[in-house]
């Protein structure tokens, strides 16, 4: 039989960081005895608990022990950060440690050190002289820089459940149509006006059924009011949005009568066309052809975007970013002071766009399936809330609720 004592300290019952801890060590083949417990009596008092972790083999409590490390559980005794050098660009060396989105220290020379730039999937580069430590994606690792292996001198603080009431407390349950969706839309709005307030960023990744279903008007408004600080989108709402200004269609049907037109399914080609021709978006609207819509109000508010390619595309535009990793890159440049994300009807951006999140950033997932938010937060996006809707019933009403609260400041 193989021992180990881990400690759990924080809002673990609440959180239900505690019985999480329990369904991991027994769905894995273990056993566990609780040596101590104590609970905070109030709001912000901490629990801790001493538990005593027990396994058949060494390999099998291994396993236990490196999944109670990414919810946060730490042995009591400070083990020795373990460091190996990269063997060559690009690669990191075998038994890396794999980060989480969670915030992680690192022990450097008797100090607990934060990892900047934390994300899923990554390894941890650590400079021992400025006592500093950055998370890297493995491509980006240089041969030499020292890489963090193993669990050892490593530490993690997942979330914890709010201690005051909002929008996102209330969200924090199973996902479900039955919520009522304007009045959460009431809050979302409020929140964002807070964030807007505290100097901090807004980020919208969107899909192209904004379009289809009418509601790319209502996002141009957000826009223009100010909401919208970066965009993350793919070829296809750029490409629906023009075709939708140019022609009056999305995806060849007449968005206001909602009823196709002859020779509709041509309409977005002819849209990536006139963009090919003129050079750029921003040439078009310089020519006086595109007057209005989500990539007007973008280029003319100067609001950054990122549109990320795919084998899918038609065209694609000028605008989109061909190469993957270019586009990820892009993508990561813009994530600084971002505190709130709204995913609207994209399950793929979505997802991509969830994996180079912190867990602190506030995510908002938007979809008329309520499958596209369980799977966003399968792939690691634990943080994301969901809310079952139409993007074209949501997001006007949220533009709605937007103008009402600016009229009153």
């Amino acid at each position: 039989m193989e021992v180990k004592e881990i400690e759990l300290k924080g809002h673990i019952i609440d959180s239900f960081i505690l019985p999480k801890v329990f369904d991991i060590i027994m769905d894995n083949g273990g056993d566990f005895e609780v040596l101590q417990f104590k609970i905070g009596k109030h709001k912000t008092d901490p629990s801790y608990a001493r538990i005593l972790v027990k396994a058949k083999d060494r390999a099998t409590l291994d396993l236990i022990l490196g999944e109670l490390h990414k919810i946060g559980a730490r042995v009591p005794e400070i083990e020795k950060l373990e460091l190996k050098p990269a063997p060559k660009d690009g690669a990191a060396p075998l038994g890396f440690y794999s980060t989480t989105n969670h915030p992680t220290y690192v022990y450097i020379d008797k100090e607990w050190v934060e990892v900047e730039n934390i994300e899923m999937d990554c390894c941890i580069v650590v400079d021992r002289e400025r006592k500093k430590a950055v998370c890297k994606p493995i491509r980006e690792v240089k041969k030499g820089e020292l890489i963090v292996a193993g669990k050892s001198g490593v530490r993690v603080e997942p979330l914890e459940r709010p201690r005051s009431y909002s929008v996102f407390e209330f969200m924090k349950s199973t996902v479900s149509p039955e919520k009522p969706t304007r009045a959460l839309i009431k809050k979302i709005a409020e929140e964002m006006v807070e964030i807007k307030k505290k100097g901090k960023k807004i980020l919208f990744v969107c899909g192209p059924a904004i379009v289809h279903t009418g509601a790319s008007e209502a996002l141009a408004e957000l826009i223009r009011l100010g909401f919208v600080d970066v965009l993350f989108a793919g070829n296809a709402l750029a490409v629906h949005d023009l075709e939708f200004q140019l022609y009056g269609t999305s995806l060849g049907i007449d968005v206001k009568k909602v009823r196709p037109t002859e020779g509709g399914h041509r309409n977005h080609l002819y849209a990536i066309n006139e963009v090919l021709l003129a050079g750029s978006i921003e040439n078009l609207i310089k020519k006086g052809r595109l007057k209005a819509g989500i990539m007007y109000e973008l280029i003319k508010n100067r609001i950054p975007f990122v549109l990320a390619g795919s084998i899918r595309d038609d065209g694609p535009l000028p605008e989109v970013i061909t190469d993957v990793v270019e586009a990820q890159k892009a993508m990561r440049r813009y994530l600084k002071d971002v505190e709130l994300v709204l995913m609207l009807a994209t399950m793929l951006h979505s997802i991509a766009v969830g994996n180079l999140l912190p867990s602190k950033v506030k995510t908002i997932c938007v979809d008329i399936n309520p499958a596209t938010v369980i799977k966003l937060t399968d792939r690691g996006t634990a943080q994301a809330l969901g809310i079952v809707s139409d993007v074209g019933v949501f997001i006007p009403i949220l533009a709605e609720e937007l103008k009402k609260l600016k009229k009153r400041a």
